[in-house]
């Protein structure tokens, strides 16, 4: 039996956060999401008090991630995601509005496995987080490492 997924939504745009998830839920997927509005919150319920992501050993999580964060960078939050043992195979969604060449090399190579920029437009957007829905309906997450 596999492990249900659990989406973390890092998002401070309150009604990007709600589109996201109305529109993902549009698309059937299910799937618990837990949302924060700040990398701080994220980082402690990702990393544990102990910081070592222990906490989330064995959990299959599918990250989606803003990069333009009040507290702390989304390319901070993915670098500690992917240098960490127990984190590092959870699939991370790179979803912002900066479609900077540069800024999308670098995610990549720091191991985002999938970097898309919210469009601007309202019905594209909501299509595009539709569709992205599909995507997480049928991909394969692994659990964290043991």
């Amino acid at each position: 039996m596999t492990q249900p997924v659990t989406i973390i939504m890092i998002e401070d745009d309150e009604g990007h956060a709600r589109l996201i998830e109305r529109n993902i839920r549009r698309s059937g997927v299910n799937n618990e999401i837990v949302s924060f509005a700040n990398g701080t919150d994220a980082m402690q319920h990702l990393f544990g008090a102990d910081g070592s992501g222990l906490v989330q050993k064995g959990n299959a999580l599918l990250i989606l991630l803003d990069l333009n964060l009040p507290d702390m960078t989304g390319i901070d939050i993915l670098r500690q995601i992917k240098e960490n043992k127990y984190l590092k195979a959870s699939p991370v969604v790179v979803l912002t509005t900066t479609d900077d060449s540069q800024e999308i090399k670098r995610c990549y190579e720091l191991g985002c496995n999938v970097y898309i920029t919210k469009p601007v437009n309202y019905e594209n957007f909501a299509n595009a987080i539709r569709q992205l829905g599909l995507f997480f309906s049928v991909i394969q997450v692994p659990p964290a490492a043991p």
